[in-house]
């Protein structure tokens, strides 16, 4: 049956944004970080550029404070909301590395981007997932009720857009049906706000904001991603093919030390993980509220040091086949990943 999870015009625009940096890419692509030896004499480069997010430490981070990375360095260049934006970065040259939902991944690499996924670094478990939420009293009780409605996300072709349309899509509603449920991308610490001021009719609240969210009540999930699909690693980081053949060691050092460090998040009590990502935060000085980290509770990882696996790539394929913007067979799950740098390889997911 025929999925409806984006809209043409959307994945048209993203197509020629794409475009346009891998052409700028080609003809003005940037060198990766700093180069030259870093004292051990194995790794190509000294630091990695990275983006980060407001209130929150990414595992890469958290790697780097365990010493996990050492003597390799991050190099933060600035936050975004976006995964889109963030590996649209990585393909022009201005970050080595970013991530994604992997149904952006799979959108960039139909777009021939020469990308490729080295690491999962999110996803959906019983305790971390993303709920879309409407207030207590809302006259919005099922799929149909949001026809004419707007809902609030992070950003246009990732993760929620795609779990909306999914809802819709099982919910029956039809394709013109779907278009007129608008989606309205709001900086995510600032979507409960926009909620509960009626701005927007639902907000797609996820993590620690979520926890932080109905800890003040008045509000409850219409739906939840994890209703949809299940438990499931769903954004991976991706680096070039010319990053990775041109620095391998450096690769290796990245993804063994997040690899790490997720298994480090896993296995360590809640309270103490919490207490570290607090310390990071507030040792980095960039004048960020700690409130939201108190609320976290797993990695939401499935794959042991965030190993990646074919059906966390096979479903969006299957999406973009379905929908006419890939022909079956363009993209092979396997192709679009690799864990050959991850320690864990091997191990049972």
């Amino acid at each position: 049956m025929k999925s409806y999870f984006a809209r043409k015009s959307a994945l048209t625009a993203f197509t020629l944004l794409i475009a346009s940096s891998l052409v700028l890419t080609g003809c003005n692509e940037k060198d990766a970080s700093a180069t030259g030896k870093t004292g051990d004499g194995d790794l190509e480069v000294s630091e990695l550029r990275y983006q980060g997010s407001v209130g929150a430490v990414t595992f890469s981070e958290l790697a780097e404070d365990l010493g996990y990375l050492a003597p390799l360095k991050l190099n933060y260049i600035g936050n975004t909301i976006s995964g889109p934006q963030d590996i649209q970065s990585v393909v022009t040259g201005d970050t080595d590395y970013g991530g994604a939902f992997n149904g952006a991944i799979v959108k960039l690499l139909a777009a021939k981007a020469p990308i490729k996924s080295v690491i999962s670094y999110y996803g959906v478990d019983d305790a971390t997932w993303t709920g879309y939420y409407v207030l207590d009293g809302s006259p919005i009780k099922t799929a149909k009720d949001l026809i004419g409605k707007k809902i609030a996300v992070n950003t246009l072709g990732a993760h929620h857009e795609f779990v909306i349309k999914e809802y819709l899509h099982r919910a029956g509603l039809t394709a013109e049906e779907i278009k007129q449920v608008t989606l309205v991308v709001v900086p995510p610490v600032t979507t409960e706000q926009t909620l509960r001021a009626n701005q927007i009719d639902v907000a797609a609240l996820g993590g620690t904001l979520r926890d932080k969210a109905e800890e003040r009540g008045g509000i409850h999930p219409l739906f939840k991603d994890k209703d949809l699909f299940g438990t499931f690693s769903a954004g991976s980081y991706v680096m070039t093919d010319k990053f990775i053949k041109n620095n391998p060691n450096a690769a290796k050092k990245f993804v063994e030390a997040t690899a790490k460090a997720i298994e480090w998040a896993r296995t360590t009590p809640r309270e103490e993980v919490v207490a570290k990502f607090e310390d990071i935060i507030n040792k980095r000085g960039r004048k960020e509220d700690t409130g939201a980290i108190k609320f976290w509770k797993s990695t939401g990882v499935a794959g042991t040091g965030g190993l990646i696996a074919d059906k966390e790539f096979d479903t969006w394929i299957k999406w973009l086949v379905a929908e006419g913007n890939l022909k079956d067979g363009e993209l092979t799950a396997r192709d679009l990943y690799t864990n050959q740098f991850n320690p864990y390889q091997g191990e049972t997911k």
